[in-house]
């Protein structure tokens, strides 16, 4: 059985398997293999998904975990975070919207839209990792 303190490394883990799915994704895309990268980013949504469950689970039971080390990597932790952050509340829906354009056929607003979600959802997925590892691994 998982435990709540188990949920932070399942939650990187998470984050890093999302990061290679999108990134496979747009390799594929790229590549014209649509398929491909139609089943990537089905994966990419469904392991966010879980993510965010298994985030909100954890921060629900532990509540806020301080970052512990001074000096000059505390404002690069926050810097980091924060970014993190807002970027994950703007991209939501960003993913969602272009999530539903794909599969209601709207191609060229789906690849309008995609060129912004693609480098800013990579970006909350790496993040994602590296907050877990200085946080809980520096």
């Amino acid at each position: 059985m998982i435990e709540i303190s188990d949920l932070p490394v399942l939650n990187a883990s998470l984050n890093f398997a999302s990061a290679l799915l999108i990134g496979a994704g747009y390799y594929f895309v790229r590549n014209k293999k649509i398929q491909a990268h139609k089943l990537c980013m089905i994966a990419a949504l469904g392991v966010s998904t879980a993510f965010l469950t298994s985030y909100l689970i954890y921060h629900y039971h532990a509540g806020s975990v301080p970052f512990q080390h001074p000096g000059a990597i505390r404002y690069v932790y926050f810097f980091i975070l924060i970014t993190h952050v807002i970027l994950a509340a703007v991209i939501l829906p960003m993913v969602l919207r272009t999530a539903y354009l794909a599969f209601r056929g709207r191609f060229a607003n789906h690849m309008r839209i995609a060129r912004w979600s693609f480098p800013m959802w990579m970006y909350v997925s790496v993040t994602g990792v590296v907050v877990y590892l200085m946080l809980y691994r520096l």
